[in-house]
């Protein structure tokens, strides 16, 4: 039995140490492999990888799609399990791969995924999120297809019938779960497993991971739909239920701002998505998936790369040249 880990990273040299950390400290890591799947990062990522021995892929920024990251991240792995982890996570405890992999024993069982926690940077309404989608009991006979590829496992013999959809711009990890469930397999959810996920995002960095993820949802499920009316009832009630929970824990007013924007920017993003076009162009694309700043070098990149290959450039500026003396 061999496990491979893979991580998807861009720009995640603030957190990739602690979860590389991690893994060493597993019970079973001499049985662990780690692959890092990084795509375009320009700080010390990948630097960083290197120094624990990390088996490092690269992938072009423009060509990037969750589920392409993680197929590429699959083909290099040797391992029986693939255990998907976010750059920007980190276990808990020192068996978290063991209790990742323990629900395989049962042969139906096509995908495990763990608990997920915050910290202290988590804001406040992702914290409702994490209680809601990622409880404390676990469940092996899960009968949706919910799961989540930040703190996930799967078989590789089965990744190798049904490779992750490389076009959706998110959830490919939903995707991929419903088509195997189809096929009569178990999604198991280990609560038992839990990985702390730091999320430290711009508003407009809010905003377009629910728009990607909404534009996806509606490529997996088109008959869903998503008004404006749904916009203002769900921003409204999830506002109001934060709100209540917060006064509880003697917060409001501490949180009370924070639960107006993320809960606004969710629903926001997932009403554009489900509204604007099912396929977006490159643009909209690379928008949702990187900051401002990198996406202008990534263009002035490609601007310079677009004239390789060319011979010297004419230069004009000096040219005197009158038609009247050519009569």
């Amino acid at each position: 039995m061999k496990c491979s880990i893979i991580i998807r990273s861009f720009n995640e040299e603030k957190h990739i140490g602690q979860l590389l950390v991690g893994i060493q400290k597993q019970t079973l890591y001499r049985d662990i492999e780690v692959i890092l799947v990084d795509s375009g990062s320009t700080d010390r990522t990948v630097e960083i990888a290197k120094q624990f021995g990390v088996k490092i892929v690269n992938i072009r920024p423009e060509n990037f799609s969750f589920g392409r990251a993680i197929n590429v991240g699959c083909e290099a792995a040797t391992g029986e399990f693939l255990l998907f982890a976010s750059a920007h996570v980190y276990p808990l405890y020192t068996d978290w791969v063991q209790k990742m992999i323990a629900p395989f024993k049962n042969d139906k069982v096509a995908l495990v995924y763990g608990r997920q926690v915050g910290n202290d940077l988590t804001k406040y309404s992702e914290h409702q999120l994490f209680k809601k989608w990622f409880p404390a009991v676990s469940n092996y006979e899960q009968s949706i297809p919910f799961c989540n590829n930040a703190n996930a496992v799967i078989r590789k013999e089965l990744w190798q019938k049904q490779p992750y959809d490389v076009q959706l711009t998110g959830l490919e990890d939903l995707d991929w779960a419903t088509k195997i469930q189809a096929e009569g397999y178990q999604i198991a959810y280990e609560a038992y497993a839990p990985i702390v996920h730091v999320h430290e995002e711009t508003p407009s960095r809010i905003k377009n991971r629910y728009r990607r993820e909404a534009i996806a949802l509606k490529n997996i499920y088109p008959e869903e739909k998503f008004s404006f009316w749904s916009f203002i009832r769900l921003t409204n009630s999830n506002i109001w239920s934060d709100a209540v929970h917060a006064i509880h824990e003697k917060k409001f007013f501490k949180e009370f701002s924070s639960i107006i924007m993320f809960r606004t920017l969710q629903f926001w993003g997932t009403y554009l998505g489900y509204n604007g076009k099912s396929k977006p162009d490159e643009t909209l694309r690379m928008r949702m998936y990187y900051p401002n700043d990198f996406r202008k070098k990534l263009f002035q990149r490609r601007e310079a790369e677009s004239h390789q290959g060319f011979g010297e450039a004419i230069n004009y500026a000096d040219l005197d040249y009158s038609l009247d003396d050519k009569k």
